[in-house]
C-alpha cells in the first residue's frame, strides 16, 4: 500500500503559516493572554454601578500572609513570568554574533545605551505621570496602587525585581520578538508599529480607558526609536527606570502628595 508522504510533510520554517502559529503560541502565553484578560477587565468594570474613576487597580499585591513564603511567591513569579521571554531568545538564537541580533540586542554599548534608557525614561515618564492624572480627572482612569506590599526587608529589591521582569518581558517580547516576526511576514515598518502599540495599550486596558491611550503613545514612540536605530536595550533600560520609579516611589508620594491619591 502507498503512503500518502505529501500529507505528511514537514511545514517550511519560513513559511507564513508557521510563523503565525508561533506568535500566536508566544503571546498567548505572554502578553497576549494579558491583553485579552484586560479586554474584558475593562468590560466588567465599564458595565458596574461604580463609576471608572472610582475603582482601583493594585499592581504589587501580597501573595501570602506569612512573610517569608509571600517573598518565595513574588520571586517565583518573577522568575516564571520571564519563561516566555527565554522561549522568544531561544526561538531567535542565532549561532553566529550577535546571537541576539534579531531581537536588537547586541551589548557593545552598555553605557550609551543606559545613558540613552535614562534620558527616554525622563521623556516618557514625565507626560506619562501628567496622562494618568488627567485620566483620573476626566474619570477614564481607575486609580492605580502600583504597590500594596508590607514593608519588609526584601520589599524594595522585589519591587525593583518587579519593575525589571515588565521592562524585558514587554520590550522583549512586544517590541524585539514581533518586530522580527511581523518583519519575516513582510509587514512594513508603520504597520508594525501601530499594531504592536494597540497590543500594548489594550493589555493596559486594565488600568482604564486613559491607561490604553497613554500606553498606544508610548508604544509608537519606542517602536519608531526602534525601527531607527534598532536598539532595544534603551527601552528596556527606560522601561524599568519608569516602572521602579512608580513602584518604589509610591508610598512616598502618597504621604506627600495625598491629594492626589484620594
Amino acid at each position: 500500500m502507498r503512503v500518502a508522504t505529501r500529507a505528511f510533510a514537514p511545514v517550511s520554517l519560513d513559511s507564513p503559516r508557521r510563523i503565525w502559529a508561533e506568535v500566536s503560541i508566544v503571546l498567548a502565553l505572554s502578553l497576549g493572554a494579558s491583553a485579552v484578560y484586560s479586554l474584558v477587565s475593562i468590560i466588567n468594570r465599564l458595565t458596574q454601578s461604580t463609576a471608572l474613576s472610582e475603582q482601583t487597580a493594585t499592581l504589587n499585591t501580597s501573595l501570602s500572609a506569612r512573610p517569608t513564603f509571600d517573598l518565595i511567591y513574588q520571586l517565583l513569579a518573577v522568575f516564571f513570568d520571564l519563561a516566555p521571554v527565554a522561549l522568544v531568545v531561544f526561538l531567535l538564537w542565532r549561532s553566529a554574533r550577535p546571537h541576539l541580533g534579531a531581537l536588537g540586542i547586541d551589548f557593545t554599548r552598555p553605557v550609551r545605551d543606559g545613558l540613552s534608557g535614562l534620558g527616554l525614561a525622563v521623556v516618557v515618564g514625565v507626560p506619562g505621570i501628567a496622562v494618568y492624572l488627567a485620566g483620573r480627572a476626566i474619570g477614564i482612569s481607575v486609580t492605580v496602587v502600583p504597590t500594596a506590599l508590607d514593608a519588609y526587608w526584601w520589599t524594595v529589591p522585589v519591587l525593583v525585581l518587579s519593575a525589571l521582569r515588565a521592562g524585558i518581558t514587554e520590550e522583549v517580547i512586544v517590541i524585539g520578538y514581533l518586530y522580527s516576526r511581523l518583519r519575516d511576514l513582510g509587514w512594513g515598518p508603520w504597520r508594525i508599529i501601530v499594531a504592536s502599540a494597540v497590543l500594548r495599550g489594550t493589555y493596559h486596558l486594565y488600568q482604564g480607558i486613559g491607561a490604553f491611550f497613554g500606553n498606544v503613545a508610548m508604544g509608537l514612540l519606542f517602536g519608531w526609536l526602534y525601527t531607527r536605530y534598532g536598539r532595544l536595550l534603551p527601552l528596556v533600560v527606560a522601561h524599568t527606570v519608569i516602572d521602579t520609579a512608580v513602584f518604589v516611589g509610591y508610598p512616598w508620594a502618597v504621604a506627600t502628595f495625598p491629594a492626589l491619591f484620594s
